[in-house]
């Protein structure tokens, strides 16, 4: 956006100067004080200096845009930097959490007596067998039955 503003400034800044040679080159006595010119172009000298602020500040809002550019660069690799630490940090909770677990688990046994968790487990290994035993029967009979 900014390039297409800075050619149509100079474009119009041209055209000016093409419409208006004469008036522009018309010879101008100078006083910058101390010293006094005589027979300077005023129109043109003044065009030049325009066409120079122009491009100053062009370059100067360029600049300012790559400032911002660097700047949210910065602010980015600095949020990744917190976000890594800040996942590091998390991961490190989690695996304290699944020690902790782990130990609670690892005592539910001895703190509730081997005798009931025992008992339960024979049971579910009971009725495991019943099971596969009655499908097995199931099966047998389907079989005679069809053939």
């Amino acid at each position: 956006m900014r390039t297409v503003v800075l050619i149509v400034v100079l474009v119009v800044l041209a055209l000016f100067a093409l419409l208006n040679t004469n008036a522009l080159m018309f010879p101008h006595t100078i006083s910058l004080g101390f010293v006094t010119y005589k027979g300077v172009p005023m129109g043109l000298l003044l065009l030049v200096l325009g066409t120079l602020l122009t491009l100053i500040f062009y370059f100067w809002a360029g600049i300012s845009g790559l400032r911002a550019q660097a700047d949210s660069a910065r602010l980015l690799r600095d949020m990744e930097g917190l976000r890594v630490s800040l996942d590091s940090k998390e991961g490190s909770r989690f695996a304290q959490l699944q020690t902790h677990i782990d130990e609670r688990l690892n005592a539910l046994p001895a703190a509730s007596g081997t005798g009931e968790l025992g008992a339960v487990n024979a049971r579910i290994d009971a009725l495991q067998r019943d099971v596969n035993l009655q499908l097995a029967q199931l099966d047998d009979y389907l079989k005679g039955k069809l053939g």
